[in-house]
């Protein structure tokens, strides 16, 4: 049978205990001032152990939210192309409209919201479109995904302008565009091909696409080219027109004809162009060395056609459209 401890041996061993931490902190102070605080060697030894804690769980947790916030934005594409599928399957497979800034602005103005959706974007403070959460949803696909203005946004994007910040905004509505071979784009697909990309195919239904796995709809895009949703660029000419994000280091969100989701990470220090807003410096010419990003956007825009076929069909405008 074990003993138990008596009070004076438990308080003797205590003593003990207390004298082998002061001996091995080297302090110096008398067990009876043991009990008054820290000495200032402990408090030193705390301190620097902290401070390599927090070295090396303050990344980690950067990087943890930065994954997180990716995999959000995610979620967003993948319900951006969800409510492009039910569109489609509303409109007897005709994707949605898709039109560029003075068609947008026409049909807004008579009070038609047609397009995938209706707000343009800029840097300045009077266009009230840019916090416009209503107006982002009004029409186009907007029904489809329960009029929700926060799937039309990467939550990565605060880029504001120095107008824009001091009005106190914290962004703008929206991130996302959509691919301009995708949809009735107006003007621009009137005679059954895109007048910016003639030798490619412009996709009006999606029983149009052959490898509905291979041809994106949505793309996040670069804070300093979004305007109208309209994501143009034209794969013969090797220049960024309209230029693609890379909110997620490096990476850019995409969702496909078939419903799948991409964070597709980008090779090129050309393509991660940091963020200047008011500054105009596109098109960014894509020099012969460093095509791998844009050649692979492009064959995830189109298909080439010759142009004695371009293998669409006329526009099909619905009732009441100019």
């Amino acid at each position: 049978m074990v003993r138990p401890w008596s009070r004076s041996k438990l308080v003797y061993t205590l003593h003990q205990m207390d004298l082998f931490w002061q001996q091995g902190l080297g302090c110096k102070c008398s067990p009876r001032g043991r009990g008054l605080g820290f000495t200032l060697v402990e408090l030193l030894v705390v301190l620097a152990v902290v401070t390599i804690l927090a070295a090396l769980l303050l990344p980690a947790l950067a990087g943890a939210r930065a994954k997180a916030l990716a995999i959000t934005c995610l979620n967003n594409a993948r319900q951006l192309g969800l409510a492009s599928q039910i569109y489609t399957d509303e409109f007897s497979e005709r994707l949605p409209y898709n039109l560029g800034v003075s068609e947008i602005r026409a049909a807004v103005g008579q009070n038609q919201f047609l397009n995938w959706n209706s707000s343009l974007l800029d840097w300045e403070v009077v266009n009230p479109d840019n916090t416009n959460t209503a107006l982002v949803t009004l029409g186009g696909v907007g029904p489809y995904t329960g009029h929700n203005a926060k799937i039309y946004k990467c939550p990565s994007d605060h880029y504001v302008s120095d107008l824009q910040a001091a009005a106190g905004w914290s962004g703008r509505v929206r991130s996302f565009s959509m691919n301009a071979m995708i949809g009735d784009a107006g003007r621009f697909s009137k005679s059954g091909a895109n007048v910016n990309n003639p030798n490619y195919r412009q996709y009006f239904k999606v029983s149009q696409v052959a490898k509905p796995a291979q041809i994106f709809v949505f793309i996040e895009e670069h804070p300093n080219s979004i305007d109208d949703g309209y994501f143009i660029n034209n794969p013969e000419q090797f220049t960024w027109t309209n230029l693609p994000a890379a909110h997620h280091n490096g990476a850019v969100n995409l969702s496909f004809v078939d419903g799948h989701v991409e964070l597709h990470k980008w090779l090129e220090s050309g393509t991660k162009v940091s963020v200047r807003p008011g500054l105009a410096y596109l098109p960014i010419s894509v020099p012969a060395t460093a095509r791998k990003d844009f050649n692979w956007l492009m064959y995830r825009t189109s298909t080439e056609i010759s142009q004695a076929s371009n293998g669409t069909e006329p526009t099909v405008r619905p009732p009441g459209w100019p």
